[in-house]
C-alpha cells in the first residue's frame, strides 16, 4: 500500500510546518484531488473532510520556536520518519526531490499533482497549516496571518516592520527586507 506524503509551511516565515502521510483503506473518491495549492480554498476544506475520515492518515505538526531551535532540515527529517513509524506501508512516496536522509522515501517533483495519495496529504497538510495560521491571526491580529498564512508577502514584511516580530515568527529565517529588525 502507498503512503503518500506532503507539507505546507515549510517556507513561510511564520506560523507551524505541517506534514502529513496518507494512505487510502477503501474505495475515497478521487475525483477532485490535486495539488492543495490548485485548488479553491473551499473546495480543499470540503475535500479535507471527505479524506479524514476516510484514510488511514497522520499529521505531523511543528512550531516555528522548534524550527528555530533545530533547524527546517531537521524538523522535516523528524516528521518524515515520524510518519513512516506510525503508518505501514510498502512504499512512502514525498512531493519533492529530496528525502532530508530519511530511508527508504521515494521522491517525485510535483507527486501532489500526479498521485492521488500524495494530493490527499497534500490537502490535509495545507489545510491543517492554514486552519492553524488563522487561529494565531486571532492573537496576532496586526499581521494580517489570514490573508498571507505567514508567508513573506509585502504586507507581512511592512507589519513586521511596524510591530516587531511574535511569537510564531521564524527568527531563524532571513529576510532581507527585515535586516535590521
Amino acid at each position: 500500500m502507498l503512503c503518500g506524503i506532503d507539507e505546507a509551511g515549510r517556507g513561510p516565515i511564520a506560523g507551524d510546518l505541517v506534514v502529513a502521510g496518507c494512505m487510502f483503506n477503501s474505495g475515497i473518491p478521487t475525483d477532485g484531488l490535486n495539488d492543495s495549492k490548485k485548488i479553491s480554498e473551499k473546495k480543499r476544506y470540503k475535500l479535507f473532510e471527505a479524506i479524514l475520515p476516510n484514510t488511514l492518515n497522520h499529521i505531523v505538526v511543528i512550531s516555528s520556536k522548534e524550527i528555530d531551535e533545530e533547524g527546517i532540515s531537521k524538523c522535516m527529517n523528524k516528521a518524515l520518519n515520524e510518519i513512516k513509524s506510525k503508518l505501514d506501508a510498502s512504499e512512502y512516496l514525498f512531493d519533492g526531490n529530496t528525502t532530508f536522509g530519511v530511508e527508504g522515501l521515494v521522491t517525485m517533483v510535483k507527486a501532489d499533482g500526479k498521485v492521488p495519495e500524495v494530493s490527499a496529504a497534500s490537502i490535509l497538510a495545507k489545510v491543517t497549516h492554514d486552519r492553524n495560521i488563522i487561529k494565531d491571526s486571532l492573537l496576532y491580529p496586526q499581521y494580517g496571518f489570514e490573508k498571507h498564512k505567514g508567508y513573506g508577502t509585502a504586507l507581512h514584511i511592512d507589519m513586521i516592520k511596524k510591530h516587531g516580530y511574535c511569537d510564531i515568527h521564524r527568527r531563524s529565517y532571513r529576510v532581507k527586507a527585515l535586516q535590521n529588525i
